[in-house]
């Protein structure tokens, strides 16, 4: 019977892709043991990586653009540089549109999400991107902002720590990698599942992902996210939501959200993105 177990959950176990979308709550560890930097340096091709690192939601994308140029150099990269895009125009510029074309990792620093989203949405740059991800050919990265534009529905802002209701977020469109999540950055940590459940109260076909600091969701071609980092990834799924009255009441009175389903993920923890089951981490799985 225990053979019979392990075979099972040996069967179940995703598999790594060779390309990933690293979804990083912000804040993530550039000092110590790296570990989710030295994750995306090693999907991103490790020794042979060519990582061109995106600062356009950074008031100061020179200082923080250099920042991760050093530490993906300390790490071996062949080749790391910086496409300080600034204005949508310069995403038609052929240098930058021939780097995306082939580097083989592309980080999105954290900021402004919608500074982001405003210079690189719907441009030839963008396109570039996503479709290499789509195709396998590139693993990508966000963090902080870089990290909420994931989505379709991008939470632009809002506040935290209330009751949910409708002006406690505000929405706009993201870059879409992703379009069936909804993500929230700093999670716990800037107590935002009040914001999070108001912005998938507003948009049940999506699903809500809040990610801590110095934590983040891998999310695999395969469809599974896995967990890492020091702290957690919340699921709010809405697949059988049964109610909200979020249409008919005033943007500050409480909402109604009847049935959703919450999971809290931590190190090891894995979710898929479509048959929305959970596989916990291995080593919490007894003999």
């Amino acid at each position: 019977m225990p053979q019979l177990k392990a075979k099972s959950l040996e069967m179940r176990t995703p598999q790594a892709t060779k390309t990933a979308v690293l979804v990083i709550g912000g804040a993530e560890d550039k000092v110590h043991g790296r570990e989710i930097l030295r994750t995306f340096f090693g999907r991103a091709g490790a020794s042979k990586a060519y990582i061109t690192i995106i600062p356009s939601a950074s008031r100061e994308p020179a200082i923080i653009g250099g920042r991760y140029i050093r530490i993906f150099e300390e790490m071996g990269a062949e080749k790391v540089e910086i496409l300080d895009i600034r204005e949508r125009e310069q995403c038609e510029i052929p240098q930058v549109k021939a780097s995306l074309e082939a580097c083989s990792g592309v980080f999105l620093t954290g900021g402004d999400q919608l500074r982001l989203c405003g210079v690189l949405s719907d441009t030839p740059a963008m396109e570039i991107i996503r479709q290499r991800v789509r195709s396998g050919q590139l693993t990508l990265a966000g963090t902080s902002a870089g990290a909420a534009v994931m989505g379709h529905h991008m939470i632009a802002g809002g506040g935290s720590g209330e009751t949910p209701n409708r002006s406690l977020v505000d929405m706009a469109t993201g870059l879409g990698f992703i379009p069936e999540v909804i993500v929230d950055q700093h999670f716990h940590n800037r107590n935002r599942m009040g914001r999070l459940i108001s912005a998938i109260a507003a948009h049940p076909d999506r699903l809500g992902i809040g990610i801590d600091e110095d934590t983040c969701a891998v999310f695999e071609r395969d469809g599974w996210l896995q967990v890492m980092g020091k702290g957690s990834v919340t699921i709010v799924d809405p697949t059988e939501l049964t109610h909200t009255n979020e249409p008919h009441v005033g943007a500050n009175e409480p909402l109604t959200v009847h049935n959703l389903r919450l999971h809290i993920l931590s190190y090891g923890d894995r979710f898929h993105l479509y048959q929305r089951t959970v596989l916990p981490a291995v080593h919490r799985i007894s003999s």
